[in-house]
């Protein structure tokens, strides 16, 4: 990947992270178990979202549950789309 390289409390490093978890989540190889593209999918999911708050300047927990993630989003006033929001369902695939 030849993204440039950010400190880990810059949020564009996040979404690097988050961009190359998808790219491995893309892959689709037959040999590759579909739950590990699964996982990926959700670590890009998740990375994103930590993103936001990293560029909110807000903490966030220790967690892989995106619904969780994405409601403390919204008590802080950000609006997601429905796109956005369905990501919850990945959850499952984090462990």
């Amino acid at each position: 990947m030849s993204a440039a390289r950010y400190p880990p409390d810059d949020p564009r490093e996040w979404l690097n992270r988050a961009r190359s978890n998808l790219r491995l989540a893309a892959v689709g190889a037959p040999e590759v178990y579909r739950e590990e593209l699964c996982y990926n999918a959700q670590q890009a999911a998740e990375k994103a979202i930590k993103a936001v708050f990293v560029a909110l300047g807000k903490p966030f927990p220790f967690t892989h549950n995106l619904a969780q993630l994405l409601e403390l989003l919204i008590e802080a006033g950000v609006e997601a789309p429905a796109e956005v929001l369905a990501a919850k369902h990945l959850t499952r695939f984090a462990l």
